[in-house]
Protein backbone atom coordinates (compact mmCIF):
# COMPACT_ATOMS: atom_id res chain seq x y z
CA UNK A 1 0.00 0.00 0.00
CA UNK A 2 2.86 2.39 0.83
CA UNK A 3 5.20 1.18 -1.93
CA UNK A 4 7.03 4.16 -3.41
CA UNK A 5 5.55 6.62 -0.87
CA UNK A 6 7.74 8.99 1.12
CA UNK A 7 7.59 7.49 4.66
CA UNK A 8 8.11 10.87 6.35
CA UNK A 9 5.21 12.46 4.49
CA UNK A 10 3.06 9.40 5.22
CA UNK A 11 3.80 9.83 8.93
CA UNK A 12 3.08 13.57 8.64
CA UNK A 13 -0.28 12.86 6.98
CA UNK A 14 -1.32 10.61 9.88
CA UNK A 15 -0.15 13.22 12.40
CA UNK A 16 -2.06 16.02 10.63
CA UNK A 17 -5.27 13.98 10.57
CA UNK A 18 -4.83 13.18 14.28
CA UNK A 19 -4.18 16.82 15.24
CA UNK A 20 -7.19 17.96 13.21
CA UNK A 21 -9.30 15.26 14.84
CA UNK A 22 -8.16 16.25 18.34
CA UNK A 23 -8.91 19.94 17.76
CA UNK A 24 -12.27 19.23 16.15
CA UNK A 25 -13.33 16.75 18.84
CA UNK A 26 -12.16 19.05 21.63
CA UNK A 27 -14.38 21.82 20.26
CA UNK A 28 -17.25 19.43 19.59
CA UNK A 29 -17.09 18.11 23.16
CA UNK A 30 -18.03 21.59 24.42
CA UNK A 31 -21.03 22.06 22.14
CA UNK A 32 -23.61 20.47 24.38
CA UNK A 33 -22.43 22.53 27.36
CA UNK A 34 -22.60 25.91 25.64
CA UNK A 35 -25.88 27.69 24.80
CA UNK A 36 -26.75 30.21 22.10
CA UNK A 37 -24.42 31.69 19.55
CA UNK A 38 -21.33 30.15 21.18
CA UNK A 39 -22.84 26.73 20.51
CA UNK A 40 -23.06 27.45 16.78
CA UNK A 41 -19.56 28.92 16.74
CA UNK A 42 -18.17 25.77 18.36
CA UNK A 43 -20.05 23.61 15.86
CA UNK A 44 -18.62 25.62 12.96
CA UNK A 45 -15.12 25.48 14.46
CA UNK A 46 -15.30 21.74 15.06
CA UNK A 47 -16.51 21.10 11.50
CA UNK A 48 -13.85 23.41 10.05
CA UNK A 49 -10.92 21.79 11.88
CA UNK A 50 -12.11 18.26 11.11
CA UNK A 51 -12.60 19.17 7.43
CA UNK A 52 -9.23 20.92 7.17
CA UNK A 53 -7.55 17.98 8.92
CA UNK A 54 -9.10 15.45 6.54
CA UNK A 55 -8.44 17.53 3.41
CA UNK A 56 -4.86 18.43 4.39
CA UNK A 57 -4.12 14.80 5.22
CA UNK A 58 -5.35 13.88 1.73
CA UNK A 59 -2.99 16.27 -0.04
CA UNK A 60 -0.03 15.50 2.21
CA UNK A 61 -0.67 11.91 1.18
CA UNK A 62 -0.73 13.00 -2.46
CA UNK A 63 2.64 14.71 -2.04
CA UNK A 64 3.94 11.48 -0.51
CA UNK A 65 2.77 9.41 -3.50
CA UNK A 66 5.05 8.61 -6.47
CA UNK A 67 3.18 10.76 -9.01
CA UNK A 68 4.49 11.50 -12.52
CA UNK A 69 6.92 14.43 -12.44
CA UNK A 70 4.83 16.69 -14.69
CA UNK A 71 1.61 16.27 -12.67
CA UNK A 72 -0.36 19.43 -11.89
CA UNK A 73 -3.48 20.03 -9.77
CA UNK A 74 -6.58 21.58 -11.33
CA UNK A 75 -7.83 24.28 -8.98
CA UNK A 76 -11.58 23.81 -9.46
CA UNK A 77 -11.77 20.09 -8.53
CA UNK A 78 -9.30 20.71 -5.69
CA UNK A 79 -11.46 23.49 -4.20
CA UNK A 80 -14.65 21.49 -4.75
CA UNK A 81 -13.11 18.54 -2.88
CA UNK A 82 -12.58 20.76 0.18
CA UNK A 83 -16.11 22.22 -0.02
CA UNK A 84 -17.57 18.70 -0.14
CA UNK A 85 -15.56 17.73 2.92
CA UNK A 86 -16.54 20.85 4.91
CA UNK A 87 -20.21 20.53 3.95
CA UNK A 88 -20.68 16.88 4.90
CA UNK A 89 -18.72 17.24 8.16
CA UNK A 90 -20.83 20.25 9.17
CA UNK A 91 -24.12 18.56 8.27
CA UNK A 92 -23.17 15.38 10.12
CA UNK A 93 -22.13 17.20 13.30
CA UNK A 94 -25.28 19.32 13.18
CA UNK A 95 -27.47 16.27 12.59
CA UNK A 96 -26.19 14.49 15.70
CA UNK A 97 -26.16 17.65 17.84
CA UNK A 98 -29.95 18.12 17.62
CA UNK A 99 -32.43 15.75 19.17
CA UNK A 100 -31.61 12.50 20.91
CA UNK A 101 -28.49 10.87 19.35
CA UNK A 102 -30.13 7.51 18.65
CA UNK A 103 -28.25 4.68 16.96
CA UNK A 104 -30.20 5.23 13.73
CA UNK A 105 -29.34 8.94 13.71
CA UNK A 106 -25.63 8.31 14.35
CA UNK A 107 -25.41 5.55 11.73
CA UNK A 108 -27.16 7.77 9.15
CA UNK A 109 -24.75 10.61 9.90
CA UNK A 110 -21.79 8.21 9.65
CA UNK A 111 -22.94 6.97 6.23
CA UNK A 112 -23.33 10.58 5.04
CA UNK A 113 -19.95 11.59 6.42
CA UNK A 114 -18.18 8.50 5.09
CA UNK A 115 -19.67 8.99 1.63
CA UNK A 116 -18.63 12.65 1.75
CA UNK A 117 -15.04 11.84 2.74
CA UNK A 118 -14.82 9.28 -0.04
CA UNK A 119 -16.29 11.76 -2.54
CA UNK A 120 -13.77 14.37 -1.41
CA UNK A 121 -10.94 11.92 -2.04
CA UNK A 122 -11.97 10.86 -5.53
CA UNK A 123 -12.89 14.40 -6.63
CA UNK A 124 -9.46 15.51 -5.41
CA UNK A 125 -7.80 12.58 -7.19
CA UNK A 126 -9.40 13.57 -10.47
CA UNK A 127 -8.05 17.07 -9.99
CA UNK A 128 -4.72 15.58 -11.07
CA UNK A 129 -3.80 16.43 -14.62
CA UNK A 130 -0.97 15.27 -16.85
CA UNK A 131 -0.15 12.91 -19.75
CA UNK A 132 -1.97 9.99 -18.11
CA UNK A 133 -5.38 8.51 -17.37
CA UNK A 134 -6.41 7.34 -13.89
CA UNK A 135 -7.97 3.93 -13.33
CA UNK A 136 -9.36 2.53 -10.07
CA UNK A 137 -9.74 -0.98 -8.72
CA UNK A 138 -13.45 -1.49 -7.93
CA UNK A 139 -12.79 -3.63 -4.85
CA UNK A 140 -10.48 -0.98 -3.42
CA UNK A 141 -13.16 1.68 -3.96
CA UNK A 142 -15.68 -0.37 -1.97
CA UNK A 143 -13.13 -1.06 0.76
CA UNK A 144 -12.21 2.63 1.02
CA UNK A 145 -15.91 3.57 1.34
CA UNK A 146 -16.30 1.01 4.14
CA UNK A 147 -13.22 2.34 5.94
CA UNK A 148 -14.54 5.91 5.60
CA UNK A 149 -17.96 5.02 7.06
CA UNK A 150 -16.42 3.12 9.98
CA UNK A 151 -14.11 6.08 10.53
CA UNK A 152 -17.03 8.49 10.51
CA UNK A 153 -19.00 6.35 12.97
CA UNK A 154 -16.07 6.22 15.39
CA UNK A 155 -15.53 9.96 15.07
CA UNK A 156 -19.18 10.78 15.76
CA UNK A 157 -19.20 8.43 18.74
CA UNK A 158 -16.18 10.29 20.10
CA UNK A 159 -18.08 13.55 19.57
CA UNK A 160 -21.13 12.29 21.47
CA UNK A 161 -19.01 10.85 24.30
CA UNK A 162 -17.53 14.30 25.01
CA UNK A 163 -14.27 12.59 25.79
CA UNK A 164 -11.42 14.35 27.51
CA UNK A 165 -7.84 13.65 28.49
CA UNK A 166 -6.26 10.35 27.52
CA UNK A 167 -9.45 9.03 25.92
CA UNK A 168 -9.65 12.05 23.60
CA UNK A 169 -6.01 11.56 22.60
CA UNK A 170 -6.58 7.87 21.85
CA UNK A 171 -9.73 8.66 19.85
CA UNK A 172 -7.91 11.33 17.84
CA UNK A 173 -5.01 9.00 17.01
CA UNK A 174 -7.46 6.30 15.96
CA UNK A 175 -9.28 8.87 13.83
CA UNK A 176 -6.02 9.95 12.15
CA UNK A 177 -4.99 6.37 11.42
CA UNK A 178 -8.46 5.52 10.08
CA UNK A 179 -8.75 8.56 7.77
CA UNK A 180 -5.25 7.91 6.49
CA UNK A 181 -6.15 4.24 6.04
CA UNK A 182 -9.08 5.23 3.83
CA UNK A 183 -6.80 7.43 1.71
CA UNK A 184 -4.02 4.89 1.25
CA UNK A 185 -6.51 2.08 0.63
CA UNK A 186 -7.96 4.09 -2.25
CA UNK A 187 -4.46 4.99 -3.49
CA UNK A 188 -3.52 1.31 -3.51
CA UNK A 189 -6.30 0.68 -6.02
CA UNK A 190 -5.35 3.63 -8.28
CA UNK A 191 -3.25 3.21 -11.42
CA UNK A 192 -1.80 5.70 -13.90
CA UNK A 193 -2.03 4.82 -17.59
CA UNK A 194 0.47 6.89 -19.67
CA UNK A 195 -0.94 8.94 -22.53
CA UNK A 196 1.96 10.46 -24.44
CA UNK A 197 1.61 14.06 -25.58
CA UNK A 198 -1.77 14.67 -23.90
CA UNK A 199 -0.83 17.28 -21.27
CA UNK A 200 -2.53 20.21 -22.96
CA UNK A 201 -5.58 18.11 -23.74
CA UNK A 202 -6.03 17.26 -20.06
CA UNK A 203 -5.51 20.82 -18.86
CA UNK A 204 -7.99 22.21 -21.34
CA UNK A 205 -7.15 25.82 -20.38
CA UNK A 206 -8.16 25.22 -16.73
CA UNK A 207 -6.39 26.90 -13.83
CA UNK A 208 -3.79 24.57 -12.37
CA UNK A 209 -1.17 24.54 -9.62
CA UNK A 210 2.16 22.75 -9.51
CA UNK A 211 3.21 20.40 -6.74
CA UNK A 212 5.44 23.15 -5.37
CA UNK A 213 2.51 25.55 -4.98
CA UNK A 214 0.40 22.82 -3.40
CA UNK A 215 3.25 22.13 -0.97
CA UNK A 216 3.16 25.76 0.20
CA UNK A 217 -0.64 25.69 0.66
CA UNK A 218 -0.46 22.40 2.56
CA UNK A 219 2.35 23.75 4.77
CA UNK A 220 0.21 26.77 5.71
CA UNK A 221 -2.76 24.54 6.54
CA UNK A 222 -0.51 22.31 8.64
CA UNK A 223 0.50 25.42 10.57
CA UNK A 224 -3.17 26.35 11.10
CA UNK A 225 -3.99 22.87 12.38
CA UNK A 226 -0.97 22.84 14.70
CA UNK A 227 -1.92 26.29 16.03
CA UNK A 228 -5.50 25.16 16.64
CA UNK A 229 -4.24 22.06 18.40
CA UNK A 230 -2.00 24.11 20.71
CA UNK A 231 -4.82 26.55 21.46
CA UNK A 232 -7.14 23.66 22.35
CA UNK A 233 -4.63 22.64 25.04
CA UNK A 234 -4.92 26.03 26.78
CA UNK A 235 -7.08 25.57 29.91
CA UNK A 236 -10.47 27.28 29.82
CA UNK A 237 -10.35 30.00 32.51
CA UNK A 238 -14.06 29.60 33.05
CA UNK A 239 -13.44 26.08 34.27
CA UNK A 240 -11.02 27.16 36.97
CA UNK A 241 -11.59 28.80 40.33
CA UNK A 242 -9.60 31.98 40.56
CA UNK A 243 -7.20 32.38 43.48
CA UNK A 244 -8.30 35.20 45.83
CA UNK A 245 -6.31 38.41 45.49
CA UNK A 246 -3.35 38.87 47.83
CA UNK A 247 -3.88 40.96 50.94
CA UNK A 248 -3.64 44.64 50.16
CA UNK A 249 -3.85 44.10 46.38
CA UNK A 250 -6.77 45.43 44.42
CA UNK A 251 -8.23 43.77 41.34
CA UNK A 252 -8.89 45.78 38.20
CA UNK A 253 -12.48 47.06 38.15
CA UNK A 254 -13.33 45.20 34.96
CA UNK A 255 -11.92 41.84 36.11
CA UNK A 256 -14.46 39.03 36.32
CA UNK A 257 -13.97 37.33 39.68
CA UNK A 258 -15.20 33.81 40.36
CA UNK A 259 -16.40 32.69 43.76
CA UNK A 260 -16.32 29.09 44.94
CA UNK A 261 -19.62 28.08 46.44
CA UNK A 262 -19.51 27.67 50.24
CA UNK A 263 -19.48 24.09 51.44
CA UNK A 264 -22.64 24.64 53.40
CA UNK A 265 -24.57 24.95 50.16
CA UNK A 266 -23.74 21.39 49.14
CA UNK A 267 -26.46 19.96 51.38
CA UNK A 268 -29.22 22.56 51.72
CA UNK A 269 -31.94 22.00 54.25
CA UNK A 270 -35.21 20.98 52.63
CA UNK A 271 -37.75 23.76 52.52
CA UNK A 272 -41.33 22.58 53.12
CA UNK A 273 -43.52 23.02 50.10
CA UNK A 274 -46.22 25.66 50.48
CA UNK A 275 -49.55 24.33 51.63
CA UNK A 276 -51.45 26.72 49.38
CA UNK A 277 -53.67 29.61 50.24
CA UNK A 278 -57.38 29.70 50.93
CA UNK A 279 -59.23 28.00 48.10
CA UNK A 280 -55.96 26.82 46.52
CA UNK A 281 -54.91 23.16 46.48
CA UNK A 282 -51.54 22.33 48.09
CA UNK A 283 -48.55 21.96 45.74
CA UNK A 284 -48.21 18.46 44.37
CA UNK A 285 -45.36 16.35 45.71
CA UNK A 286 -42.16 16.81 43.68
CA UNK A 287 -41.51 14.20 41.02
CA UNK A 288 -38.76 11.78 42.17
CA UNK A 289 -37.68 11.04 38.60
CA UNK A 290 -37.62 12.70 35.19
CA UNK A 291 -38.50 10.96 31.91
CA UNK A 292 -35.86 11.10 29.16
CA UNK A 293 -36.08 9.74 25.64
CA UNK A 294 -33.63 7.10 24.44
CA UNK A 295 -33.15 5.12 21.25
CA UNK A 296 -35.07 2.19 22.71
CA UNK A 297 -37.81 4.07 24.57
CA UNK A 298 -38.39 6.32 27.58
CA UNK A 299 -36.02 6.05 30.53
CA UNK A 300 -36.22 7.68 33.95
CA UNK A 301 -33.43 9.35 35.91
CA UNK A 302 -33.47 10.36 39.59
CA UNK A 303 -33.78 14.08 40.25
CA UNK A 304 -30.74 13.74 42.55
CA UNK A 305 -28.67 13.10 39.41
CA UNK A 306 -30.04 16.09 37.49
CA UNK A 307 -27.69 19.07 37.19
CA UNK A 308 -29.72 21.33 34.93
CA UNK A 309 -32.73 21.52 32.66
CA UNK A 310 -32.62 23.58 29.45
CA UNK A 311 -35.58 24.60 27.27
CA UNK A 312 -35.47 23.24 23.72
CA UNK A 313 -38.55 24.37 21.77
CA UNK A 314 -41.57 22.61 23.34
CA UNK A 315 -39.34 20.15 25.16
CA UNK A 316 -36.32 20.30 27.45
CA UNK A 317 -32.85 18.81 27.74
CA UNK A 318 -31.78 17.34 31.05
CA UNK A 319 -28.07 17.29 31.93
CA UNK A 320 -27.13 14.42 34.24
CA UNK A 321 -23.51 15.48 34.77
CA UNK A 322 -22.29 13.56 31.74
CA UNK A 323 -24.46 14.61 28.80
CA UNK A 324 -27.78 16.14 27.85
CA UNK A 325 -30.80 13.97 27.23
CA UNK A 326 -34.16 14.94 25.77
CA UNK A 327 -37.12 15.22 28.15
CA UNK A 328 -40.75 15.41 26.89
CA UNK A 329 -41.66 18.03 29.53
CA UNK A 330 -41.71 21.74 28.78
CA UNK A 331 -39.55 24.07 30.89
CA UNK A 332 -42.66 25.24 32.80
CA UNK A 333 -43.79 21.68 33.48
CA UNK A 334 -40.30 20.74 34.65
CA UNK A 335 -40.24 23.74 37.02
CA UNK A 336 -43.62 22.69 38.45
CA UNK A 337 -42.55 19.07 38.90
CA UNK A 338 -39.12 19.64 40.49
CA UNK A 339 -38.54 20.20 44.21
CA UNK A 340 -38.29 24.00 44.75
CA UNK A 341 -35.99 23.45 47.74
CA UNK A 342 -33.38 21.87 45.44
CA UNK A 343 -34.02 23.50 42.05
CA UNK A 344 -34.27 27.11 40.94
CA UNK A 345 -35.10 28.68 37.60
CA UNK A 346 -32.16 30.98 36.93
CA UNK A 347 -33.12 32.02 33.40
CA UNK A 348 -36.21 31.81 31.25
CA UNK A 349 -34.63 28.79 29.55
CA UNK A 350 -32.64 27.21 32.40
CA UNK A 351 -33.26 25.45 35.71
CA UNK A 352 -30.34 24.35 37.92
CA UNK A 353 -29.91 22.02 40.89
CA UNK A 354 -28.55 24.16 43.74
CA UNK A 355 -26.67 21.27 45.45
CA UNK A 356 -24.61 20.73 42.29
CA UNK A 357 -23.45 24.34 41.83
CA UNK A 358 -19.65 24.35 42.08
CA UNK A 359 -18.81 27.88 40.93
CA UNK A 360 -20.52 31.21 40.38
CA UNK A 361 -18.98 34.01 38.34
CA UNK A 362 -20.19 37.42 37.21
CA UNK A 363 -20.43 37.99 33.48
CA UNK A 364 -21.74 41.25 32.08
CA UNK A 365 -25.11 42.12 33.60
CA UNK A 366 -25.72 38.52 34.58
CA UNK A 367 -23.74 35.61 35.96
CA UNK A 368 -22.58 32.10 35.11
CA UNK A 369 -23.00 28.98 37.22
CA UNK A 370 -20.78 25.94 36.77
CA UNK A 371 -22.32 22.62 37.75
CA UNK A 372 -20.27 19.64 38.87
CA UNK A 373 -20.14 16.14 37.40
CA UNK A 374 -17.90 14.05 35.13
CA UNK A 375 -18.47 16.68 32.43
CA UNK A 376 -18.94 20.04 34.23
CA UNK A 377 -21.00 22.55 32.30
CA UNK A 378 -22.05 26.18 32.61
CA UNK A 379 -25.49 27.77 32.79
CA UNK A 380 -26.29 31.49 32.39
CA UNK A 381 -28.12 33.45 35.10
CA UNK A 382 -30.31 36.37 34.09
CA UNK A 383 -29.83 39.72 35.81
CA UNK A 384 -33.28 39.51 37.44
CA UNK A 385 -32.36 36.21 39.11
CA UNK A 386 -28.93 37.11 40.48
CA UNK A 387 -30.13 38.24 43.92
CA UNK A 388 -32.26 35.12 44.40
CA UNK A 389 -29.44 32.84 43.27
CA UNK A 390 -26.95 34.52 45.63
CA UNK A 391 -29.38 34.11 48.50
CA UNK A 392 -29.86 30.41 47.75
CA UNK A 393 -26.08 29.96 47.58
CA UNK A 394 -25.45 31.75 50.87
CA UNK A 395 -23.79 34.73 49.16
CA UNK A 396 -26.44 37.37 49.88
CA UNK A 397 -24.28 39.19 52.42
CA UNK A 398 -20.98 38.83 50.54
CA UNK A 399 -19.48 41.29 48.11
CA UNK A 400 -17.67 40.33 44.91
CA UNK A 401 -14.12 41.59 44.95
Amino acid sequence: MFEGHDPYLVALSVAIASLGGYTGFALAARIRNTPGVSNRMLLAGAAAFLAVGIWTMHFVGMLAAPLPSDTVYLLLPTIISFLICALVVGISLFFVSIGEPSLKRVVSSAVLLGAGITSMHYVGIHGLAGPFAIEHDGSMILLSVLVAIVTAYGGLRAFLAQQEGVRLIVSSIAFGVAVSGMHYTAMHGMHFVPLAGQVHHHLGGSLAASQQILSIVVALLCFVIAAGFLLSLVPDPRRQTLVPAMAGASAPPDMLVAEPVPQAVASPRPVPAPLGGIGQPPRAAPAPRLPVEGADGTHFIDTADVRSVRADAHYTRVHDGTRERMCPWSISEAEAQLDPSLFIRVHRSHIVAIPHVALVRKEGDGAILELDGPSPHRVPVSRAKIAEVKARLGLANRRHA
